[in-house]
């Protein structure tokens, strides 16, 4: 009797789709680099993060983005992306983790992204600002946002067999945060601190050989979401509850139905089982390289990690420069639409259906 034969199809990797719009991404951001202009680098990650978006199979709805539709050209939140085939899924967007380090041409810039099913992602809505800590696998379960800083630390370098005078805590620099790094030195542990990249800061917290131990800061909301995503993918957690600025955004909260009390942990920021995650290297940092150029062309470093799996993959790509004059050619076109910098488009972002700027018939 013969046997019939069982074709398996192995389950679609998303995180290896994703990957090439976090290269559009930081390939375009990389042309700004130390060039002064923010809002200049944003604008190029984003062009290049959505059009790469929409060749992808699936039907996406951005839940992290840019921000409102009124704010935000495109990848708003609400934004549908794909082709509207395929897994319903939540994303997350940041094309630029840390605007003002490429603008200073500072390290651990980063292109981020994050997805997973549809309805599984927290949804910040006004809730703008978010106490949070984080740590890798070995200490996931011992973090507390609620308790003081001292306490995470030492459970953390308890947790990690470490002396409390070997672990390091990354803070961002800024004022509010001063007391905690005074806590923080108190007991003897050493601070890290970095100046933007909330995102990076948590997942080098819960990667081997960053020398980062511990990520506290009160920072961004929505960056909390994104880092998630990534967490869970790494086996480590995330923590934090909402932090209003001012009496208004308060009622702004309650009024949305957020509880401000709420311990907000990895799985309640993003509840799904199967969450893919891609970031690429802007700048140097303590995760990736940062773009590369040389006169063929430029190189890339990124990560790609999926939850279900728990793989992660490092991913050195080179990109070869053509045809750069035709793209400038057609950016420049899109600048005077759209009141955006020019930026070179490397191939990747082409649409080799479309006719070069001059050919058209």
């Amino acid at each position: 009797m013969t046997r019939e034969r069982v074709h398996i199809t192995p389950d679609h990797n998303l995180a290896l789709d994703l990957v090439r719009t976090t290269e559009a991404a930081a390939l375009a951001a990389a042309r700004w680099v130390g060039r002064g202009d923010k809002n200049a680098a944003d604008g190029a990650a984003v062009d290049a993060m959505r059009l790469l978006f929409n060749s992808m199979q699936f039907d996406g709805v951005v839940v992290i983005g840019e921000g409102e539709k009124d704010e935000a050209p495109m990848l708003f939140n609400g934004e549908r992306l794909g082709t509207g085939e395929g897994p319903r899924v939540d994303i997350a967007v940041d094309p630029i983790d840390g605007t003002r380090l490429v603008a200073g041409g500072m390290a651990n810039a980063v292109a981020v992204v994050a997805v997973s099913q549809r309805g599984t992602m927290f949804d910040p809505g006004p809730c703008f600002y978010m106490e949070k800590v984080a740590c890798g696998r070995e200490a996931a379960g011992v973090i507390d946002v609620e308790a003081p800083i001292e306490e995470n630390v030492r459970k953390v370098a308890a947790a990690k067999g470490m002396q409390v005078e070997d672990l390091t805590v990354a803070v961002l620099d800024r004022e509010r945060h001063h007391e905690a790094m005074a806590r923080i030195r108190a007991i003897g542990a050493r601070v890290y601190i970095f100046a933007e990249g909330d995102v990076a800061a948590a997942i080098a917290a819960a990667t081997r050989g960053t020398g980062i131990d511990l990520m506290y800061t009160i920072g961004g909301t929505p960056e909390a979401v994104v880092a998630a995503a990534a967490l869970k993918c790494l086996g480590g957690a995330i923590q934090g509850r909402l932090r209003p600025r001012s009496d208004a955004e308060r009622k702004a909260v309650v009024d949305a139905g957020y509880d401000i009390d709420r311990v907000l942990t990895t799985d309640v920021l993003v509840k799904g089982d199967d969450v893919f995650f891609a970031a690429t290297g802007i700048t140097d940092g303590s995760l990736l390289r940062g773009v590369r150029y040389s006169p063929e062309g430029a190189t890339t470093e990124s990560v790609v990690m999926r939850s279900r799996s728990g793989t992660i993959r490092t991913i050195k790509a080179e990109h070869r420069w053509e045809t750069l004059e035709a793209h400038d050619a057609a950016d420049a076109e899109r600048r005077r639409d759209r009141d955006r910098p020019a930026h070179r488009l490397p191939p990747l972002l082409r649409n080799d259906e479309a006719p070069a700027p001059g050919d058209e018939a």
